[in-house]
């Protein structure tokens, strides 16, 4: 079995690449076919944990739209932003602390055998590959070290759609310069432009399509109109201002998006939810009137905490919580909500909490990247509806958080409502901290929490293949995997 491979490139990031893919995941699964995604590297914070370590949470959802068990070759490479000029790199699911250290142009000699293999691999076991580019494939600057785009291509010989952001204007420019800038050798594979996100009469394109068909002799596919409520998880730190699902808002829900904020995707969930608002905060007017506010993963603790601090949103989670507001913290969330991180081996940086739980914070190198299951138990507050409710959901983490010696000592202690050190309460019972990752990917959650349930992930995987046969050309989609 050596399967065909359909790509999905961008002339921008955020151009549509990632759903995109998704889409064709499940149409082509929906086929009858053996389907895999792979993106041979992703620069992302959202990630999931598979059987071998983590990927980028993209590929895991597009493994789920195509039928397929996540695993670590869909996404061999992955790299975990902690500052402007450095992230975390992951290899085929690990961390490598050498890759991490090495200058970003010379990583591809060593890696580009390690993504070759992966690709290879899934390949030889697949009917069809959808794989996803990264970025644009014509940043000429990067292209004699490219190891995800036309390098890919090239080595897959895979038939590539080239897809643009409308809505941003220019779009035919794009689509036309980034073909431009490719060599003919590159040029060649890509059999079909899409238009993405298009508000109003299709017709009014017109004759731009057929003009830059006669320029590039590659056909416009789909003209894909803008859709905000496609049900799919964010990608990039993209944040839409379209939060708020069907129904009279009934309750306002702030979460704190600073700048290395991680695995925002499991709040999709809670866009679904009739009457909830979400609201993404960068600063403390953004929590104001907030019923429960949020701190979410963090890829640098205590760097997200100074900012933070210094966007008074300290004092604002302070005083929402003063007053017995909800607060949720999910884990580096959870770090914040203690009195102090403590960092002696230099992994993330030391500081004092938001003192909101008796807990402190010490970072090890060791990463703890694995599911869990488990039940909160003796939970009050405005969380007690979650009390005796079973739960799933990963842990992706190098803090290890524990009581806080000296305060225990003298009786202030945090409740444990997860096992294992996974979860805590404060006194009050308004101030929760988890480790688990998902909880609002679970129904069981979502169903003591609001008595309500959001659309499954099969329904949104269907919804986007539906919609794409709908919007590409007829048997264009066929078309791409049929041999010459």
């Amino acid at each position: 079995m050596t399967a065909k491979c359909v790509m999905v490139l961008g002339t921008t990031s955020g151009a549509g690449k990632s759903w995109l893919t998704t889409a064709l995941c499940r149409w082509y699964a929906r086929q009858g076919l053996k389907v895999a995604p792979f993106k041979a590297q992703n620069m992302s914070n959202n990630a999931r944990v598979v059987a071998q370590g983590e990927i980028g949470s993209a590929q895991y959802f597009q493994a789920l739209a195509a039928r397929a068990q996540p695993e670590v070759r869909m996404n061999p490479l992955l790299l975990k932003p902690e500052r402007d000029t450095h992230s975390q790199v992951v290899l085929m699911g690990q961390v490598d602390e050498a890759l991490s250290r090495m200058p970003w142009r010379g990583r591809s000699a060593s890696v580009w055998p390690v993504v070759a293999r992966a690709l290879d691999g899934l390949r030889a076991e697949n009917d069809v590959l959808v794989i996803e580019g990264a970025g644009s494939p014509a940043e000429i600057n990067l292209h004699d070290s490219d190891i995800v785009n036309m390098r890919v291509a090239l080595h897959a010989q895979a038939r590539c759609l080239l897809v643009t952001d409308i809505d941003r204007g220019g779009a035919f420019a794009h689509l036309y310069g980034t073909w431009a800038l490719l060599p003919e050798a590159e040029r060649v594979l890509i059999k079909g432009f899409v238009l993405n996100k298009f508000r109003g009469d299709a017709a009014l394109l017109a004759p731009a399509p057929q003009q830059l068909q006669e320029l590039t002799r590659i056909p416009t596919v789909a003209t894909l109109p803008m859709w905000w409520q496609h049900g799919l998880p964010e990608e990039d730190g993209v944040f839409d201002d379209r939060s708020v699902a069907a129904g009279v808002v009934s309750q306002t829900i702030a979460v704190v998006a600073y700048p290395r904020i991680s695995n925002l995707d499991e709040f999709q969930p809670l866009k679904n939810i009739p009457g909830v608002r979400l609201v993404w905060a960068h600063s403390s007017a953004d929590v104001a009137g907030a019923d429960w506010i949020i701190l979410p993963g963090s890829k640098h603790t205590s760097g997200d905490l100074a900012w933070l601090r210094a966007q008074g949103l300290d004092r604002a989670i302070a005083a929402h919580a003063a007053q017995g507001g909800a607060v949720l913290g999910i884990c580096g969330g959870l770090q914040m909500l203690g009195e102090a991180l403590i960092d002696p081996h230099g992994i993330d940086g030391n500081g004092p909490g938001l003192g909101l739980l008796p807990l402190v914070t010490a970072f090890d190198p060791a990463k703890t990247v694995r599911h869990a299951r488990t039940r909160f138990t003796g939970l009050t507050g405005p969380w007690a509806a979650l009390s005796d409710t079973e739960t799933a959901g990963y842990e992706i983490h190098h803090g290890q958080t524990a009581q806080h010696p000296a305060m225990a000592a003298q009786g202030d202690v945090a409740r444990a409502v997860l096992a294992d050190g996974l979860g805590w309460q404060n006194d009050a019972g308004n101030v929760l901290g988890v480790y688990l990752h998902g909880l609002f990917e679970d129904p069981r959650v979502l169903h003591a929490l609001f008595g309500a349930s959001a659309s499954t992930l099969n329904s949104v995987f269907d919804g986007l293949a539906d919609f794409i046969e709908k919007h590409v050309e007829p048997g264009v989609l066929d078309a791409l995997i049929r041999k010459n």
